[in-house]
């Protein structure tokens, strides 16, 4: 397949070297994941023009809804138009965060001169990625194919059926105008050959998509795994944490399965670089010091300064990881960054009924009325001199308000490089009067800045990303024990089954000003079945158990691919654009299959669906294959081969003092159980005939074989083989 997809590179550069030589290539300058923010211009007066995406509710379609442009939002009837027309569709896709998107309209969407050529020879639609990430991917793959790199904006031009031939991100107006006026003499004076290369990349586009079924290969062994994670290491940063490259992601999923593994196999190496890089992140300019939460990546190699925009789907998966470390080493700071972050989320990305917005902006408004990345976030060191007053030389010190710490203009982003007790030694204090002034100083930092202008909201609330938040919650409760959490998961997860859940029990994908108006995909069910099996494991209620598994035969019925044993992106009810996607490799967020192989292992351990159990192990046999030549794509699926390789246990609690009981072992941090618990007797399968009156046991089962019950913990930790 990647050889295939490198000839199909090999062939877009000969095609392109035709007629569109030199603007192409100017053309082509990819745009690295850049997310800096709205630019949606606030201006109170009438608007020259107005298209079809004033009807939308998306604020980055709405972003858009007074370009000279004739916009339309994808749908069934932009692409009928196209057909009649015989007009070339012409694809742009971005993101309310993304920078260069708007720095692209202002340049070109914004210009008459531009409208009018794009009006006259091509059907425009424009796609929020976030809201159909199912165009998003094939059109992405498509760009990936012609160009070797991808990115935001993502525009693509595709025929009126929606098969693509030519993309490119970011493109300055003289050459977007030129690519444009060149595309669409070449469809239609020579439609053949145009027709010839998006069939060929149609061709592409499927070919690396297959996943191959093998019943008959074994699961890889946990030696294999090894050496999967040793070959990985070689681009660990084992300084500064995370890789040895600048921009920085922080990767949650990655390091959540090396927090796994080494521990499962007390790998002291790979556990020194999973806390190095928690710290050195939770230290870094990343981390929101004054607000709490993290940005999105950094761009630099030290985790300093970001792009400043902060993403519902990073923040509630770093929840749930520093909540784990916290577990495993009882790291204060990491206790600390699970509880700013929650109260970032709250404060700023929380709606009135409890579900949570997608993200807040980079630019803000400066002091001068202009737009600026990072305004909102970053100090002078005059002001902070006159804001801090006498704490100012110990503030200095510890958040480097100088060469280390400085980023542009005279602008600071804080940074921390130096552990407390290093700081308290310096400058003769204890370490609780160090605490205490360096609290007392964000909280002055915190007054100032909110006499700023805020960051705008994109306050569109996405299912999947709302399913990542509330693992999150749950792991804050299970692991920190604070009752607040439990509630507002609970809250959330009303939400969810009010607002994004259907009449026949399905889930739609997004939600804006009380409506619901986009399918369910394959991310949303996986994220929310991940949420409410984790709901259940800390409330034992059974009523999430019994919905996370109503809506996994939802997904068995309606998303299933027989033939790679695997589930499609989208729904068998939503119509084909070019391919059905199977997403299998785990990124910033986890493929949504790999989610799901997980959700399955852990129901069928639970509710002894042994089928379950089967889908999944075939899921891991069918992608397996990836992990030692690219062991940092796949790093959700190497949890699951853990599972597997490792013993996993089913531990059950029963009796009148199970919830203390349960507590005791949320406090622990033991990635290869499932737990399930009451207090008299359950039909759940787990729980079922092993109620005692006079004793509240624990029973620790693999496989459905149980060992003795035992009344201590210390017990269950011994027969579990852990050493806490």
């Amino acid at each position: 397949m990647l050889g295939y997809a490198r000839q199909m590179a090999g062939f877009f550069y000969i095609f392109f070297a035709l007629p569109l030589n030199m603007s192409f290539f100017r053309c082509m300058i990819v745009c690295f994941f850049s997310c800096i923010g709205l630019a949606q211009k606030t201006q109170k007066m009438t608007h020259t023009y107005t298209n079809s995406l004033i009807h939308e509710t998306s604020p980055y379609l709405l972003q858009h809804a007074h370009n000279p442009v004739n916009w339309q939002a994808w749908n069934p009837e932009s692409l009928e138009v196209a057909q009649k027309q015989n007009k070339l569709l012409l694809i742009s896709i971005g993101y309310a965060a993304c920078h260069w998107c708007h720095v692209m309209e202002h340049e070109c969407f914004e210009d008459k001169e531009v409208a009018e050529v794009m009006n006259q020879n091509f059907i425009n639609i424009k796609v929020d990625r976030e809201e159909r990430p199912d165009i998003d991917q094939i059109y992405m793959d498509a760009l990936q194919i012609m160009t070797g790199s991808g990115g935001w904006p993502l525009n693509i031009v595709a025929l009126p059926d929606g098969r693509p031939f030519w993309g490119a991100t970011y493109v300055k107006k003289g050459n977007w105008i030129n690519v444009l006026e060149q595309l669409s003499v070449l469809y239609h004076k020579n439609p053949s050959k145009i027709l010839e290369y998006a069939q060929n990349m149609t061709e592409g586009l499927n070919a690396i998509n297959l996943v191959e079924n093998k019943p008959d290969s074994d699961i890889i062994t946990s030696q294999d795994l090894g050496k999967g994670v040793q070959e990985w290491s070689q681009f660990f940063d084992k300084k500064m944490g995370g890789y040895r490259r600048a921009p920085k992601f922080m990767m949650p999923v990655n390091l959540n399965f090396l927090l796994h593994y080494g521990t499962m196999e007390n790998d002291e190496k790979i556990l020194d670089y999973v806390h190095t890089s928690l710290t050195k992140m939770a230290w870094g300019g990343i981390f929101d010091h004054v607000g709490g939460g993290f940005s999105r990546y950094s761009v630099d190699a030290k985790w300093h300064v970001p792009h400043f925009e902060k993403m519902l789907y990073d923040n509630g998966q770093l929840v749930s990881l520093y909540a784990k470390a916290y577990a495993s080493s009882k790291n204060e700071l990491y206790k600390s960054v699970v509880e700013r972050t929650v109260q970032f989320v709250e404060k700023e990305l929380m709606s009135e009924n409890f579900g949570f917005y997608s993200s807040l902006d980079a630019d803000s408004i400066n002091e001068n009325g202009s737009l600026e990345e990072g305004a909102y976030y970053v100090w002078q060191e005059n002001d902070l001199q006159s804001i801090l007053g006498k704490d100012f030389p110990l503030f200095k010190d510890y958040f480097n308000i100088n060469s280390y710490g400085h980023w542009e203009h005279g602008n600071y982003v804080l940074i921390r490089d130096e552990p407390d007790s290093e700081i308290a030694k310096k400058h003769s204090v204890d370490p609780t009067s160090l605490k205490n002034t360096i609290v007392d100083c964000l909280v002055l930092l915190e007054k100032e800045r909110n006499k700023r202008n805020r960051p705008r909201l994109d306050d569109k609330i996405l299912t999947s990303w709302n399913g990542l938040m509330l693992k999150g919650l749950v792991d804050a409760y299970r692991y920190l024990g604070k009752s607040d959490y439990l509630e507002l998961a609970l809250k959330n997860a009303a939400f969810i089954e009010s607002e994004l859940t259907k009449e026949e029990g399905g889930l739609y994908h997004n939600h804006k000003n009380g409506t619901s108006t986009i399918n369910g995909y394959l991310e949303d069910y996986a994220s929310v079945i991940d949420a409410f099996i984790g709901l259940y494991e800390i409330t034992f209620d059974g009523k999430w158990l019994m919905r996370a598994k109503t809506l996994t035969e939802y997904c068995l019925e309606n998303f299933r691919d027989e033939e790679s044993g695997l589930f499609f992106f989208t729904s068998k009810e939503e119509p084909r654009l070019v391919r059905r996607t199977l997403e299998t490799s785990d990124n910033v967020i986890p493929a949504s299959n790999s989610i799901m192989a997980k959700n399955l292992y852990k129901l069928s351990k639970i509710l002894f669906e042994m089928d379950y159990g089967e889908i999944a192990r075939q899921m891991l046999k069918n992608i397996q294959e990836n992990f030692d030549k690219n062991a940092q794509s796949h790093a959700n699926w190497m949890q699951l081969a853990l599972y597997f390789n490792k013993p996993f246990y089913e531990v059950a609690i029963i009796g009148e003092q199970f919830e203390e009981k349960a507590k005791a072992m949320h406090t622990l941090y033991l990635p290869n159980i499932v737990l399930a618990a009451t207090k008299k007797e359950s039909k759940l399968p787990l729980l079922q005939n092993r109620f005692n009156p006079k004793q509240t046991l624990y029973y620790v089962c693999e496989q459905g074989s149980c060992k003795l019950p035992v009344l201590q913990l210390e017990e269950v930790l011994n027969q579990l083989q852990f050493q806490n």
